[in-house]
């Protein structure tokens, strides 16, 4: 089995090289997620064409295969380009809505995602609905010509500085099961009723709550067919997985540097990549790292044979959000008492190990738990029964 790259794919991939380097000059320092937002950069990017690697040519992308769109992401990630307000849009948004929106929205908002002019949050979770995201309680009614919106979003990515959100809401509750009642919506972020509160996390980076109070939007804020949201949110979160394989690239990064610092540091008269211990959980990740590098192609190859890799996607975030954890483990285990410092002091990678060993715990929980995701994986990738 080949595993190398087609001329076309290298060629891209030096491209994004070489504008990263004149953009950014040599690799960033650490950056957290709240740091990486920079619509400016968004811009140049959307310049490029970017935006939409793997978006068919008919919706104004490159109609590139999601390998290369793949390619982008770790490029962008290895170096630490800022990329936060336009990540939702472009690897989830946007790829749903060209499956699966009407004429109408495309024109309204694919080419304003490919500009890089909008920011979208996701309204998944919710107080009582967060794994089980089935148990969505926000509710649309129908009213004349319109829905009214009502209920409460938690921990939302992005709703301090989004333009919209993409969102779950329950429009039957008399279905006969949870996820048959839900439906997807679009609502602009300005619409009145619409309360945001910041929650601050203990990785230093903010996410939000959103309150509904009768909240009116149109009928044409609705994705697809009513009380089809449940398969979109799937859709959307099975196209997420693509922008995870830029995710180990990032982790490469960082993991590179740590082999470094082994190498370069000393203790007892001798360097840490001396001791036997720190040499094998570094081989062991230098391993991990491969592997979820190859899931991450593998479903973006999926993806290009227009399948939804419902049970390799699940494999692929379970795999490179343990893989994270492991990393932040190592390398707190490494740096010893220098681990925990933050910014600003003596800790080697600016602090960036302790933050990271405070993010990665959430790592398990975002996009969907572990726990849930082995269970999809058991159902759709194994065929066993429903629990």
């Amino acid at each position: 089995m080949d595993f190398g790259f087609t001329e076309q794919e290298e060629a891209g991939r030096q491209e994004i090289r070489e504008f990263l380097r004149q953009e950014l000059g040599t690799v960033r320092t650490w950056t957290t997620p709240g740091e990486a937002i920079s619509k400016d950069f968004t811009r140049k990017l959307a310049e490029k064409g970017w935006l939409g690697v793997g978006w068919p040519t008919e919706y104004g992308g490159l109609g590139r295969p999601y390998t290369e769109q793949l390619i982008y992401s770790e490029e962008t990630m290895y170096y630490g380009a800022p990329s936060g307000s336009h990540i939702l849009a472009q690897n989830m948004v946007g790829p749903t809505l060209i499956r699966v929106g009407s004429e109408e929205q495309k024109r309204e908002y694919l080419p304003r995602i490919l500009r890089g002019e909008i920011t979208f949050c996701l309204g998944y979770t919710e107080p009582n609905a967060g794994s089980d995201l089935a148990n969505c309680q926000t509710t649309a009614v129908p009213e004349g010509d319109d829905f009214i919106i009502n209920g409460q979003k938690m921990f939302t990515s992005f709703a301090g500085q989004a333009d919209y959100a993409w969102m779950t809401v329950r429009t039957d509750p008399n279905a006969p099961k949870k996820h048959r009642g839900i439906s997807m919506f679009i609502v602009d972020m300005k619409t009145p009723g619409i309360t945001v509160r910041p929650l601050e996390t203990m990785w230093d980076y903010s996410l939000y709550e959103v309150f509904f109070e009768n909240v009116r939007v149109p009928k044409n804020a609705v994705v697809g067919e009513l009380n089809q949201g449940w398969h979109y949110l799937t859709v959307a979160l099975d196209h997420e997985r693509v922008f995870m394989g830029g995710v180990v690239a990032q982790h490469r990064r960082f993991f590179g540097e740590l082999v470094e610092y082994a190498k370069n540091t000393y203790r007892n008269g001798k360097p840490l990549s001396k001791d036997p211990i720190v040499r094998q959980r570094l081989a062991q990740l230098a391993t991990d790292l491969e592997i979820g590098r190859l899931f991450a192609y593998r479903v973006a190859w999926i993806l290009g044979k227009e399948v939804i890799p419902f049970a390799e996607a699940s494999m692929t975030k379970i795999f490179t959000s343990e893989l994270e954890q492991r990393l932040a483990n190592t390398a707190m285990q490494i740096l010893g008492l220098y681990g925990p410092l933050g910014r600003g002091s003596r800790a080697p990678f600016d602090g960036y190990a302790g933050w990271e060993y405070k993010f990665s715990l959430m790592q398990a929980v975002g996009g969907g738990s572990n726990e849930i995701e082995r269970i999809l994986i058991a159902i759709a990738g194994l065929g066993l029964p429903r629990p």
